[in-house]
């Protein structure tokens, strides 16, 4: 029997604005993770895993670098002449000001490229997100999918109450079915939420964009069709239809898109390998330049951290993560914090509770972050932009935003 038509697109999104000045020059899919990934790398490696080989990447913000990291799909095995990964660009002059050049939501680009979609022809479309840490078989998903009928099924994952404000909430009965969704509610009264992983029955897809489309256009901005994002319009008006089904993810889920959550997420990954991390069946692929292994040096003191390759320790880490070519030299101490690639921290400096962007030196005797801050709080924890220079015996407090190229 010939395999279903699958068509995956990952959505790259826009500039990544929450997390400040980590995404000043980056698109925030090409974000390190645990020092030797980046976060594009997972939703790529769940696909390929899967047996997904035509994958579609679109890109908002940019592009170039993010295409860069991607190396035309070849980490994935995805680099082939029919299918494997394209890379989808904004353009100009392909249709009415609502159809291109730059997407205002998730929704929305969907409908931009809806034409694409049919001309693909495929069974079904996966769209996920690229700034979530996870490991699932897409193919379950599938299943559950052509099982129930339906028109479209949303992987679900489990979240504190509290936190599932930052999402859109999922309530589903017995048999699976969605009953309920709300879109980041200020009150939830469930902590199950969309992970944004979904599968699209496509001919049903592009006719709901369309009918809302009609509808929301006309008031919408000039250049905008007014669908905005998933949880605005498309997933309830589907929803209403009566057929779409949830599907449990089951295991270690995380959105990265917080200074606080991604912090959260390098901390949960020091110890454990998340059932994500260290599965050789299930690798992490991604493209990594080669470096030499880490040195710990006499006198260093390393607990409960990730060192990456390149990594030159003498001084003391502590539930931390050190970036490829990462120095910490002696005397000086990284607590509870997540250091980049390419960064010098200097004698005697001490680094709290802080986010350091690659390229940095943090000068002798410097103080970055705070042992107080809140870790729950996304505006406490300090940033550092990519390639900026902290004077010795300077202090950046808890809290402070360092624009790239800085000199503090």
């Amino acid at each position: 029997m010939s395999r279903p038509h699958v068509l995956a697109l990952v959505q790259a999104g826009g500039s990544g604005g929450r997390m400040d000045v980590l995404t000043r020059e980056r698109a925030k899919p090409t974000l390190p993770f645990a020092g030797v990934h980046r976060l594009v790398d997972f939703p790529l490696s769940n696909l390929a895993n899967s047996g997904i080989e035509e994958v579609w990447l679109s890109v908002q913000y940019l592009g170039a670098a993010l295409g860069e990291q991607v190396s035309n799909g070849r980490p994935w095995d995805l680099d082939r002449n029919r299918g494997g990964l394209r890379l989808l660009m904004p353009e100009r002059g392909t249709g009415s000001t609502d159809e291109e050049g730059f997407a205002r939501g998730n929704a929305d680009e969907l409908y931009r490229i809806r034409d694409q979609i049919i001309a693909n022809g495929p069974e079904q479309l996966v769209v996920c997100s690229a700034d979530h840490v996870y490991r699932l078989d897409l193919g379950d998903v599938l299943g559950t999918h052509r099982e129930a009928g339906a028109e479209c099924t949303l992987v679900t994952a489990t979240v504190p109450v509290p936190e599932a404000a930052d999402h859109a909430t999922v309530e589903s009965g017995a048999d699976g079915r969605v009953t309920g969704f709300a879109y980041k509610p200020e009150e939830p009264t469930t902590g199950t939420v969309a992970a944004e992983i979904f599968v699209y029955d496509p001919q049903v897809l592009v006719t709901v964009l369309e009918e809302l489309h009609h509808e929301l256009g006309a008031d919408a901005p000039e250049g905008d069709s007014g669908l905005g994002d998933y949880g605005d319009h498309l997933l309830p008006r589907l929803v209403e239809r009566g057929k779409v089904v949830a599907h449990p993810i089951g295991g270690y889920w995380k959105d990265l898109g917080q200074p606080h959550k991604y912090l959260a997420a390098h901390r949960d990954a020091l110890t454990d390998d998340l059932g994500v991390l260290g599965d050789p069946d299930w690798p992490i692929l991604g493209h990594h330049l080669q470096r030499p292994a880490a040195r710990v040096r006499a006198g260093a003191e390393v607990a409960d951290s990730l060192l990456s390759p390149g990594a030159l320790v003498h001084g003391t880490v502590v539930r931390s993560v050190v970036g490829p070519g990462t120095v910490v030299e002696e005397g000086a101490v990284v607590r509870d914090s997540v250091l980049f690639e390419g960064t010098v921290v200097e004698r005697g400096a001490c680094i709290e509770r802080s986010v350091v962007d690659r390229d940095c030196v943090v000068g002798a005797g410097s103080r970055v972050g705070s042992p107080d801050t809140d870790l729950d709080d996304p505006d406490a924890i300090t940033l550092v932009g990519r390639a900026s220079r902290i004077g010795a015996g300077a202090v950046v407090a808890g809290g402070a935003r360092l624009e790239p190229g800085t000199t503090a």
